[in-house]
Parts: structure tokens; C-alpha cells; sequence
């Protein structure tokens, strides 16, 4: 049983980094172009204004590239220091827990992208097929470690 989720991590963690780049981009989409609801209450965040568009620009730039996994460490961190910011600095004077000062969103967010830039990209991503000239990643080593084909 071990085995064969042990097999099937690779792509586990591609469909995890799928699903949260999805959700991010589309926190950012609707912050920017008022999609989805838009941003809260409804609408856009003026352009420019500190920090709710540079944050919505950072959620869909990063989030589609960790959708794609396209340089998913790089986004990932990125992102992850943005929801980080967004916590202490907009959620938590309001109150201490996530769950009081309604900044769930921003943990999980930065939480789970930190992950990534740990675990990397896994199957189904771009990075894999931009590893390297005549290098192909292999499943059973460890993340970032390419090995000649």
C-alpha cells in the first residue's frame, strides 16, 4: 500500500498545486477585474493602491504560473511572503486567531504555497520540461534533483 502512494505522490502534488494556483488566480482576477463577485464588497481594487492591487496582481501572476508550473518555487515564495504580509498586517491587529480577524484565507494561502516551494512542482507542471537540455526529472528522486536521462 506504502508502494503505490509512494508512486502516486508525484502527481498527488501536481494536482494539489494545480487546484491552489487555480484558487489563487482567481482571488487575484476577481480583485483586479471584478470577476467571480470581485473584490470584497464587491467590485475592483483601484489601480495601484497599496497593497490590496499590488497583493491582486501578485495572486494571479503567481497564482498562473503555479497553476502552471512554471517556475513554481520562485511564484510560490513569492506568494507565500505576500499572504504572510496580508496576515500580520491587515488581518492580525485585528484579533490574534484566523478565525476571529477573518484571515483563514491568508494562512492557508501562505501555508500551503510555502509547501510548494519546498516540494517544487511535481508531475504535470511546466518546470518538468524545462529541467534541463537532455535531463528529464525522475519520480523517485527527491524534488529539484534532475537526473540524466
Amino acid at each position: 500500500m506504502t508502494g503505490r502512494l509512494n508512486s502516486a505522490q508525484p502527481y498527488a502534488l501536481g494536482l494539489f498545486r494545480i487546484v491552489i494556483g487555480l484558487l489563487f488566480t482567481c482571488h487575484g482576477a476577481a480583485s483586479l477585474f471584478g470577476v467571480l463577485g470581485g473584490a470584497a464588497g464587491g467590485g475592483t481594487v483601484p489601480t495601484g493602491t497599496w497593497p490590496g492591487w499590488y497583493a491582486a496582481v501578485i495572486q494571479l501572476v503567481g497564482g498562473a504560473l503555479v497553476l502552471l508550473g512554471l517556475g513554481t518555487r520562485f511564484a510560490a515564495f513569492i506568494a507565500s511572503g505576500s499572504m504572510a504580509y496580508a496576515y500580520f498586517k491587515v488581518h492580525q491587529p485585528e484579533a490574534l486567531w484566523p478565525l476571529q480577524n477573518g484571515g483563514e484565507a491568508s494562512v492557508l494561502f501562505c501555508w500551503t504555497m510555502l509547501l510548494l516551494v519546498f516540494t517544487g512542482s511535481g508531475a504535470l507542471g511546466l518546470d518538468r520540461l524545462f529541467a534541463g537540455r537532455g535531463e528529464r526529472v525522475d519520480d523517485t528522486a527527491r524534488a529539484g534533483e534532475a537526473v540524466p536521462a
